[in-house]
């Protein structure tokens, strides 16, 4: 499906720009993972940004879903609220009043790729005042290996437009982290999608079953990329799809009568007047998430759409808490 945008009301990617169910208000102004996701974006560096998303989206966790530590020692992490006590390091904290936690070998064995669509189509926002697609999802993408770095595993990263812009091999390792970041500041230049490109990079890069998280506004035909999802699900892969949408996208958000429509990526153009082709585009777009959910689900993928407008720790509990991956 191609969705047709305004040129008028596109603004520059580099332009920074919620509905949540939480009861407490105040929390919002406290926890990045709940705010605005415009707000958040003027926190600072890409690196900080992810920082304070996923440690807001921890506070926010009850107790861990994960049971037991293995026997062998591994290395020390800082305790985090909900640890279980059993396992501080009483010695480390009496001689330095440091809290600490010991980790083990059961916790490094996850193996993850985020594959991130850095095309065209995703340098696109329907208001100023809201990040572009590519921007929401560089900073989600960011969110996500922190978290995964932070429960010891291990995370990579691939970056695709009509062609592989970006590899950066899973690593555990705390300094892997500044890597990936560096690939998200690097910027993508090609017109179209190869998401099984992407998708396939990501395989050949864990050789035991893993975690592939695909973030895309999925602008891109659905039964290609079902069918290599198909082959990774067959290896054994846990599988996550995060499909970006601008609410202008969902709701043809423009308040001109007349408009002309451009494909970022093909630069196809098309007039219209918005009132009389406002219901059916809707109707379009529907039909297009659903054709996604079906195809999604026979590739044995969990499949989210994600508003650039919502906060960024919906689409964090929505993929991962559910999923009990966390820590």
């Amino acid at each position: 499906m191609i969705v047709a945008r305004t040129t008028e009301t596109a603004v520059p990617r580099d332009n920074p720009a919620t509905s949540f169910d939480f009861p407490m208000a105040d929390q919002r102004t406290s926890r990045p993972d709940l705010m605005d996701p415009a707000l958040v974006a003027g926190l600072g560096s890409l690196e900080l940004i992810a920082r304070r998303i996923v440690d807001g989206f921890m506070q926010g966790l009850h107790r861990s879903p994960r049971k037991g530590f293995s026997v062998e020692f591994a290395e020390h992490r800082q305790y985090q609220p909900g640890d279980d006590l059993r396992y501080i390091d009483w010695k480390v904290l009496a001689r330095s009043d440091r809290w600490m936690m010991k980790l083990n070998k059961e916790d490094t064995n996850l193996r993850a790729t985020i594959v991130l669509d850095v095309s065209k189509s995703m340098d696109w926002t329907g208001s100023p005042t809201r990040l572009t697609k590519a921007g929401y999802a560089e900073r989600l993408a960011a969110a996500v290996a922190y978290l995964l770095l932070h429960q010891r595993d291990a995370v990579g990263l691939i970056r695709f437009d009509d062609q592989i812009r970006s590899v950066v091999p899973p690593r555990a390792r705390s300094i892997h982290w500044h890597r990936i970041i560096e690939a998200l500041d690097d910027k993508g230049s090609g017109l179209g999608s190869d998401a099984p490109g992407g998708l396939m990079r990501a395989a050949s890069m864990i050789s035991r079953p893993g975690m592939v998280v695909l973030i895309s506004d999925l602008l891109m035909d659905p039964v290609e990329v079902a069918d290599t999802l198909k082959g990774l699900a067959a290896a054994g892969h846990h599988l996550t799809v995060l499909q970006i949408m601008d609410p202008a996208e969902r709701d043809l958000g423009v308040t001109a009568v007349e408009a002309e429509f451009q494909d970022p990526e093909s630069g196809q153009k098309l007039s219209a007047t918005v009132p009389e082709v406002r219901d059916a585009y809707k109707t379009a777009v529907a039909e297009s998430i659903d054709e996604w959910r079906e195809h999604l689900s026979g590739a044995a993928a969990s499949h989210e759409v994600v508003m650039t407008d919502q906060p960024f720790g919906m689409p964090l509990r929505r993929a991962f808490l559910n999923r009990q991956i966390l820590p």
